[in-house]
């Protein structure tokens, strides 16, 4: 574990790649967790040595709310946007593509293979925080920014004093941005983006992979993290004027690997993704034949 003046980094294993996360502790009286997808013994560690009183998750996905249940005594917080969508499994599969992509039959299939301790993570959220204003547990300074993009009610917590900004998932990782559920949206990604290194900040954590930036390192990379946008924008023209269908499109591999489209949760979020970017070029899909048409204006 790293620490920046009251705060504690809380690694998941294998540098926090997905599907785990970092956690930031807040080493107050207050004894705030900001998101739970670090490894378990950690957090065990810092739940038996410090307590937790209340859990800030960032967003609902799994890689940084899946270890909420190990703070039974703890309120769990999330955003104002996402707090409905959060508490149920079908709120869920609606926000990550799958009821669009599969309908009911691909939700209940989906439902199947969740682990049931996740499941009970989302029964336990128990309010919101708010977006845009400062709260001080035991005097450390936070402001919950509003970073739409990944999903609609991203929240990134900002430590003024500290100069210091979680960055969660604008993690600058290979893979480039992700923005593949339903509530994700490219132009969001980019604007929140820009809002995030426009702050008055020396120091980004991310929730995967490298972690802690220095603020010319995190412009630096994410030139290149945002131009994976516009590298698949150029992919999906490139496959779409050579005439392949929605269908076809879908088994190239634009956002994951080839031969990962056969695992479900990947093909739905590749399917997913693939609209977004057609619908920067100004196509849609049919619903007849998937063949792809000029969007109406």
């Amino acid at each position: 574990m790293k620490r920046i003046g009251p705060l504690i980094i809380v690694e998941g294993p294998n540098n926090s790649k997905v599907p785990f996360s970092r956690s930031i502790y807040i080493d107050s009286p207050d004894k705030v967790l900001i998101d739970s997808g670090a490894e378990p013994k950690a957090l065990q560690d810092i739940r038996d040595q410090f307590g937790v009183h209340v859990i800030l998750n960032t967003h609902y996905h799994p890689d940084h709310t899946q270890h909420n249940h190990l703070f039974p005594n703890a309120e769990k917080w999330i955003n104002q946007i996402e707090f409905d969508t959060a508490r149920t499994i079908e709120g869920i599969a609606r926000a990550n593509g799958i009821y669009q992509e599969w309908g009911d039959a691909g939700v209940e299939m989906w439902k199947k293979n969740l682990p049931e301790e996740w499941v009970q993570n989302l029964k336990q959220i128990s309010g919101t925080y708010e977006y845009e204003v400062e709260y001080s547990f035991g005097g450390v300074k936070v402001w919950m920014l509003h970073t739409p993009g990944h999903t609609s009610g991203l929240a990134s917590p900002y430590f003024p004093d500290l100069g210091v900004v979680y960055a969660s998932d604008y993690d600058m990782t290979s893979f480039g941005p992700w923005y593949n559920g339903t509530d994700g949206d490219i132009d969001d990604f980019i604007k929140s983006a820009d809002r995030l290194l426009s702050l008055d900040a020396h120091t980004y954590i991310t929730g995967h992979q490298k972690g802690i930036f220095s603020k010319d390192e995190f412009k630096q990379e994410m030139v290149k993290f945002l131009n994976v946008i516009d590298k698949r924008d150029e992919m999906v023209e490139n496959y779409t004027r050579k005439g392949l269908s929605f269908d076809e499109l879908t088994e190239v591999g634009i956002f994951y690997p080839k031969n990962t489209l056969s695992v479900p949760i990947f093909k739905t979020w590749e399917r997913s993704g693939i609209r977004k970017h057609l619908h920067r070029l100004g196509l849609t899909v049919s619903e007849r034949d998937g063949a792809l048409v000029t969007a109406k204006c």
